[in-house]
């Protein structure tokens, strides 16, 4: 369903405030109220104090009664329209009121500014004389909730005036130097507070926590069984793009790398970077200038694993300029690239491929073996292993469309169990320790049926029903299984699929951000492991793909890893896509798989490479999510995902706010961990420059509480004293 975005103006919002209690309570401010530090005089004044029920607008549209316009930045004030400001060289805008008075909860105001000013602005209070206020950042722990463009901010009084000063002027300015583009504020309004807080205050209620959004309890339990996890889920995959070899992506913090991809079906070790682009790009043979050679020696270099894809296609590329439907040949085609055409008549029509050889040699299984034997002898040269994985393939049930120019025919259950057989055997000889993963599938409707099903239409299913009428995965492992019985050949070690979210609504890609699919972006992530989690697509049932191959593997070849070789959840540049991310990355650590591979890369700087940063490099020196699963638990709307090194000492958590527009407060429970003892907190909510260290909430023994601004991350670093 649609989430009905809100709308309501300041005065709707602290009135919400005010009559919820999720002000956080604060020293009586105002003339005439005192100056002391002293609380309990602080306190008797805030009873003193006029009660108001309505907030004091300060602008609304325009200035409010009384108040003048005194700031330095240039600025306008349309009437009815919220204030321009211009803050380059740190501007600022001041409101005046002379001879305020009143008691106060809180200063509110919503404000709109490029995303690449980041983190930039401060609010203060100002009075004549000497006093001095506090200069308080607008972090994502003040920012209540987003409205679209607009961020709505609330900030307690105990933190902008905590020794209950008289003041007469609000500041609000960059504390950086930003650019000259327009930032907008409307609805700035000084919150009063209610007589039922202050008394709360003088009773020693203290400082509220009711103002960080709605309560979400959560549990580390450390009396639950939990599990070592696998550093390799943490992967990316190779994009050809030799200047990332060795700058972007290894800033993100991944531990494992993949080389495949569609064009890795096709790709000639002997040629150094020579691949066919397939379907992906005019079925043309390319030089991506980065060879298998720098790919494993550039992953060495950084400390990285590497999982090789190794051609079972049959056919690789002979050079680097060859294309498997020139338009010399076949004439014009639908789309044309420099002479190659994408195979297609100018109606749509598909077009009978040439010859294999228009582009390819063909590769055997003693062309991959040989590979193999060369990457080992340089490997034993060297004196350390160079391939971690070696995947069989990519995708091979979509061989008759991404690489119809060779491979036109759909491929049957078994010819995929020969082509396994017959390369893994050859692999397995080449190098005896090696770990192998396949079949590298793509998706829901090859996890069941062979291409030859799919093409025949999804009513008849010949191939599956000629095969026991068994899912064509659990039909694989069951040969493999007795294959290994009958020879003592192993050829499998790893189950490797690929998972994409499907959708109409476009969840998979970059562009779409409307809040519907959004939210469905984030969903979608259940669908991993949530046996109740009905896939919103035309699969329409649950896909739970982890617990179901965990099953799988139980009862037909026991002993199998499992690998996501592919994924992406799109958006990357967006907080679903980061949130989407992060979800990811707990959940293949909560259901212990061996590894997995992001497709391709996320952008620098992207949500979705926080979301790695915040498991692989949080604070910019190492701080990472520790190597041992710690069961948690979260409220709907909310994810938590935790961690601990071998001593038990140390804890780090992942809290995640998949909520756009309200924050929650989150009272987490440490449960038989031992005793509290230090608390860190970094927060990321989507602004340039990545985790900001945050000033950590309250905590007691076994109990920490901290507001999670609305779709944001947040890394707990722990310590604890065990008992």
């Amino acid at each position: 369903m649609k989430r009905a975005r809100r709308k309501a103006g300041a005065a709707v919002l602290s009135c919400a405030l005010l009559a919820g209690g999720t002000v956080a309570v604060a020293r009586a401010t105002g003339a005439g109220t005192g100056g002391s530090g002293d609380a309990g005089q602080d306190a008797a004044a805030a009873q003193k104090a006029p009660a108001q029920t309505t907030p004091v607008m300060l602008y609304d549209g325009g200035l409010s009664a009384e108040w003048k316009d005194i700031g330095w930045a240039p600025r306008e004030l349309p009437k009815g329209a919220p204030a321009r400001m211009r803050l380059f060289n740190h501007g600022g805008w001041i409101l005046y009121r002379p001879k305020l008075e009143g008691s106060f909860g809180a200063l509110s105001f919503r404000f709109s500014a490029p995303d690449s000013f980041g983190e930039f602005l401060e609010a203060r209070l100002d009075a004549q004389g000497a006093i001095a206020f506090p200069r308080i950042a607008i972090t994502p722990e003040l920012k209540v909730r987003k409205d679209g463009e607009w961020t709505e901010v609330v900030i307690p009084m105990e933190l902008l005036n905590p020794r209950g000063e008289a003041f007469d002027r609000v500041v609000l300015r960059a504390s950086k130097g930003v650019g000259r583009d327009w930032v907008l504020f409307d609805k700035v309004a000084l919150v009063a507070l209610p007589p039922e807080l202050a008394a709360a205050r003088a009773a020693g209620g203290g400082r509220s926590s009711k103002g960080s959004g709605r309560e979400a309890s959560m549990v580390i339990d450390c009396t639950a069984p939990g599990h070592r996890i696998s550093p390799l889920i943490y992967g990316i995959a190779l994009d050809g793009n030799r200047d990332k070899l060795d700058t972007h992506q290894y800033r993100l913090g991944a531990t494992t790398r993949r080389w495949g991809g569609n064009p890795a079906s096709r790709y000639n070790w002997k040629l150094g970077g020579t691949w066919n682009s397939a379907n992906d790009w005019y079925y043309r043979n390319v030089d991506i200038g980065v060879s298998y050679e720098d790919f494993l020696e550039s992953n060495r270099k950084h400390g990285m694993q590497s999982a090789l894809t190794l051609p079972m296609l049959g056919w690789v590329a002979k050079d680097k300029t060859s294309a498997g439907f020139p338009v010399s040949q076949f004439g014009a085609q639908q789309s044309e690239d420099n002479g190659a055409g994408n195979g297609k008549s100018r109606d749509g029509t598909l077009l009978k491929p040439g010859s294999p050889t228009l582009t390819s040699v063909e590769a055997p299984p003693e062309f991959i073996a040989e590979w193999v034997k060369t990457i080992r002898e340089k490997d034993k040269a060297r004196g350390s292993r160079s391939v971690q994985m070696y995947i069989l393939d990519n995708e091979p049930m979509l061989w008759n469309s991404t690489h119809r120019d060779v491979h036109p025919e759909p491929l049957t259950y078994d010819a995929l169990l020969k082509r396994t057989i017959d390369y893994g055997t050859a692999v397995r000889k080449a190098d005896p320790e090696a770990v192998i993963a396949g079949p590298a599938e793509w998706g829901w409707t090859n996890y069941y049926w062979s291409a030859a099903d799919v093409a025949k239409g999804r009513l008849q299913h010949a191939d599956r029903r000629a095969h026991d009428n068994l899912p064509l995965i659990v039909w694989y492992l069951r040969q493999l299984r007795e294959h290994e019985k009958k020879t003592g050949v192993r050829i499998l070690d790893v189950v490797d699929l690929h998972f994409y979210p499907q959708s109409d609504v476009g969840v998979g890609t970059e562009g779409a951000t409307d809040p519907e699919t959004n939210a469905r972006r984030i969903r979608s992530v259940r669908g991993l492991w949530d046996p109740t989690y009905k896939d919103e697509s035309w699969i329409d049932e649950p896909v739970r793909l982890i617990p179901r191959m965990k099953e799988w593997i139980a009862e037909n070849y026991p002993g199998r890893a499992i690998s996501i070789g592919e994924y992406n959840f799109g958006a990357f540049r967006h907080m679903s896509g980061g949130l989407a991310q992060a979800e990811a990355l707990g959940r293949f650590a909560q259901e212990n798989i061996l590894s997995a591979f992001f497709w391709q890369y996320p952008t620098d700087g992207s949500p979705a490479y926080w979301a790695f940063r915040a498991y692989r490099d949080f604070d910019g020196k190492g701080g990472r999510f520790q190597d041992n699963w710690v069961p948690a638990k979260a409220p709907e709307g909310t994810s938590l995902f935790a961690s601990r090194d071998d001593s038990g000492k140390k804890l780090v958590a992942i809290a995640l706010n998949l909520d756009p527009d309200q924050a929650a407060q989150a009272q987490v429970e440490l449960k038989g961990c031992g005793t509290l003892d230090s608390v860190r907190v970094l927060g990321y909510a989507g602004a340039p420059g990545g985790f900001t260290e945050q000033t950590p909430g309250s905590k007691g023994a076994g109990s920490v509480s901290q507001r999670l601004p609305p779709y944001s991350m947040t890394v707990f670093e722990l310590t604890v004293k065990k008992p």
